[in-house]
């Protein structure tokens, strides 16, 4: 024991000799000014100069060992050694982590396990971290890799300031930044992104040589550019610091490479509602493009930031309550496959920088798609309205436009009318894989919830039958955004009768039929089905001084009916649901609006260079009550010829005008008066199909019309309504509730409207009777159901069995709003 303690004492004395001359061999000459200062200033000094003059990382410990030779006299010695026990210290960086065991360590000392870092050769030198200082520790003639190391050093009297013990390295406790390192201020960082520095080259370096830097307690090592030299600044953006191994996968759904992983032990500084997820970039991403993932069950959209590159890994948070949602997919099948197939590419996506709705669409790889120049089959709008003036305003303004998809988003939070968070993202996430029924209850609740209560005040509308229109217009346009989500009651003047209900219902009824005639001059039949309407670009010839006041009036009514669950008298054209919205607007849906003009445009494209031989410019041709006019599609149109480079350019300008342009102020009305009573992140629950079916209701159908004025094509040629496929089907769609009948119609013909006649004047997109149609083909044609709206007809495969019928066609009819097979 005695000899034990002599051998200790010794070590000890060796241990504070070294670390002086390491410390005169850093100052030099300017030693002599300090030399009555005080001993614990000058360990102090040493500490720092120490810090500031050995540095390494993870792919460098060889270089920094073998030049560690040529100055044996100025390093730590050690020749102990010591069995190995407990777990071995974390290697960060080419620095290892020390552990502090105080058994017999000398007063004034500490005594600290460090293990011998891989590639170290017996008598080579490394570098570890001693409490938050860096020591070097050469290894014993007599060790190995991977056997640990017993050194004992002077106690830092600073430590015990900062709070820890010796050997523990806290936040404040890092080594300090290297002088030649200033972190460039005002960045303006993105989630996961690490800021930026500007580091000056040593003297004595040269071009693509390295030099080791200290910068948030990690050691790094800089390659100085080519055409750099010593005293010139470089920027660098250093790796994000080490966290602990407790690091578990999420799992997901993006494909190799792509799987997030959840941080055990996150910032301390952050929410404890967010949780930290780390991500590798996959191959193929540059630096500020997105990408997509699914974290905790959630798709999220990422942008990989500026500084990073594919095969790195980078970090960002996503809300606790969004990831450990308590509602399981699994129970629904169908929202299941809803939330995983996407026909046309484009899925909502989760923007993990503000947790906002985006539209992304994704590739046949799962990688997002960033292309810019329009593309016939890939290319998409949104329609996105800025709002203009203060939030409280009584009637808003905003202007209303198309953008690409990236660019409209959708909040995803609604306040309530105190003020506070009504709604949040996970709310509205989990709302999107409820069923039809659930969603409606959903969207109704939270109606009631956003409704002043009867006390604060209510709204009493006396109108005059014969005059209900201008009447109602006038009561209705002189409310504030407030008033419209109040209760309100109906009398007509004249008439005796409580409104219990029945008077709203029927006036609701009466003004949406009265404005949605076409002899009123603002809505006009749409040309390719005769039951949905589509706003006449004309309405200022037949109201020329407030046909855009009536737009903004029936998108306030359209917006209340919805919140007090009363039913609109008029299904619109499908691209106006998709607008209201925000849903992606495609070149195929022009084929809903005109399918000649449609067809038009797709020749041009098959002409390929000869289009310019055609005469085209950047113009169209618009007639009203029989006067012409040339309307320019871009800026100088007329001077434009459509050429085989810029036709691309041409299309997207046609369909930009035939789906906004043609009634842009119109339509712009209808959406601020819709989006004064509704929220616009209350919709992003529901699709176009689902959105028809809340404002219209469900339609009472006659099966037995239906099946009387049904045709038969293809397979089921010969036996019609005898084949066993199609007695199979009319058994399901019998034993269908309204919703699902209702979403079949909508699926075949496009609308879930009925013809006041009954299905035997059914027309088509040419105007002609076309009847239902049940058109059989081969499996190896079509796996499931596909419906063709132009011509009223489906063509449904031989299926072998009845249970098989029944689920791919149910799959097809609620997925028919992703575009699943449809033509």
């Amino acid at each position: 024991l005695l000899l034990f303690f002599r051998v200790v004492n010794s070590l000890r004395k060796t241990f504070s000799t070294a670390a002086t001359t390491m410390f005169r061999r850093g100052k030099g000459k300017d030693n002599d000014k300090d030399k009555e200062k005080t001993k614990d200033k000058s360990n102090d000094k040493a500490r720092d100069s120490t810090d500031r003059a050995i540095s390494s990382d993870s792919g460098h410990s060889k270089k920094s060992s073998k030049s560690s030779k040529s100055s044996k006299s100025s390093k730590l010695k050690t020749k102990s050694k010591t069995k190995s026990f407990g777990s071995s210290a974390n290697d960060m960086n080419g620095s290892s982590h020390s552990q502090s065991k105080t058994y017999g360590a000398a007063p004034g000392s500490a005594v600290f396990r460090v293990m011998v870092p891989d590639n170290v050769k017996p008598g080579e030198e490394f570098q570890v971290y001693a409490g938050s200082r860096i020591v070097r520790v050469r290894c014993p003639l007599d060790s190995k890799p991977g056997q640990f190391l017993q050194i004992t050093v002077p106690v830092d009297p600073n430590e015990s300031k900062n709070g820890g013990g010796p050997g523990m390295m806290g936040l404040s406790d890092l080594p300090p930044d290297s002088e030649n390192v200033t972190k460039i201020p005002n960045q303006t960082l993105a989630p996961g992104e690490q800021p930026a520095y500007m580091v000056r080259i040593p003297e004595g370096v040269r071009g693509g040589t390295q030099f080791p830097v200290t910068i948030n307690g990690q050691q790094l090592m800089v390659t100085c550019p080519n055409m750099a030299r010593p005293g010139m600044s470089v920027r660098i953006v250093p790796p994000p610091p080490p966290t602990d191994n407790g690091i578990s996968n999420r799992g997901s759904q993006g494909g190799p490479g792509r799987a997030p992983h959840l941080l055990k032990n996150p910032n301390k500084h952050r929410d404890d509602k967010t949780q930290m997820f780390e991500v590798v970039v996959p191959k193929g991403v540059k630096p500020g493009h997105p990408f997509a993932l699914m974290a905790g069950g959630v798709r999220v959209l990422v942008t990989c930031p500026k500084n990073a590159s594919a095969g790195q890994k980078i970090r960002f948070h996503l809300p606790s309550e969004l990831v450990n949602r308590t509602n399981d997919v699994s129970n629904n099948p169908i929202a299941k496959i809803k939330l995983s197939y996407d026909k046309d590419g484009w899925s909502r996506t989760i923007r993990a920088t503000d947790m906002k709705f985006q539209w992304t669409r994704f590739d046949e790889k799962g990688d997002v798609d960033t292309r810019t120049r329009f593309d016939m089959d890939r290319s998409a709008y949104v329609l996105k309205i800025d709002f203009y003036g203060n939030e409280n305003d009584r009637m808003r303004t905003g202007k209303c436009s198309l953008v690409t998809p990236d660019k409209g988003v959708v909040d995803s939070k609604i306040k309530s009318v105190t003020g506070t968070d009504l709604v949040s993202y996970s709310d509205i996430a989990e709302a999107q894989t409820k069923t039809y029924e659930d969603k409606i209850q959903w969207f109704q609740d939270t109606c009631a919830q956003l409704c002043v209560e009867w006390n604060e005040g209510h709204m009493r509308m006396n109108v005059r039958r014969d005059f209900l229109l201008s009447d109602s217009m006038e009561a209705v346009m002189s409310l504030s955004r407030k008033d419209l989500r109040k209760v309100w009651r109906f009398e007509f003047i004249g008439e005796a009768g409580i409104d219990a209900g029945g008077l709203a219902r029927e006036w609701f009824e009466l003004v949406t039929e009265e404005i949605f005639d076409p002899d009123m001059g603002l809505w006009q039949t749409s040309a390719t089905n005769q039951m949905c309407m589509q706003i006449n670009p004309a309405s200022g010839i037949s109201c020329p001084d407030d046909h855009l006041i009536y737009f903004r009036f029936i998108g306030r009514i359209m917006g209340k009916a919805m919140f007090d669950r009363q039913l609109v008298k008029g299904h619109m054209v499908k691209h106006l649901y998709k607008h209201i919205l925000g849903w992606p607007i495609m070149f195929n849906d022009l084929k809903d609006i005109d399918e000649e003009y449609y067809n038009s445009l797709k020749g041009l494209k098959d002409m390929g260079a000869d289009v310019e031989y055609v005469g085209v410019d950047f113009t169209v041709m618009e007639e009203t009550m029989g006067v012409k006019r040339t309307v320019e599609l871009v800026p100088c149109g007329a001077d434009i010829d459509v050429t085989e480079d810029n036709l691309p350019e041409y299309i997207e300008a046609c369909l930009k005008y035939r789906m906004l342009g043609r009634y842009e102020d119109q339509l712009n009305e209808l959406l601020l008066g819709f989006f004064d009573v509704i929220p616009e992140p209350l919709l992003t629950i529901f699709d176009f199909q689902e959105l028809e079916l809340l404002m219209c209701g469900l339609p009472e159908i006659d099966m037995e019309d239906w099946q009387q004025n049904t045709e038969y094509s293809g397979e089921y040629d010969r036996e019609g309504p005898n084949h066993e496929v199609c007695v199979w089907f009319w058994e399901i769609v019998t034993e269908y509730d309204h919703e699902m009948k209702a979403r079949l119609l909508q699926f075949v013909t496009g609308t879930s409207g009925v013809p006041a006649r009954g299905f035997g004047v059914l027309q088509g997109s040419d105007g002609n009777v076309r009847k239902f149609t049940i058109h059989g083909v081969t499996l190896e044609t079509c796996v499931y159901p596909r419906s063709h709206t132009c011509f009223n007809r489906i063509d449904l495969p031989l299926y072998e069995d009845r249970n098989e019928l029944e689920e791919k066609l149910k799959i097809a009819i609620t997925m028919a709003a992703t575009g699943f097979d449809i033509e």
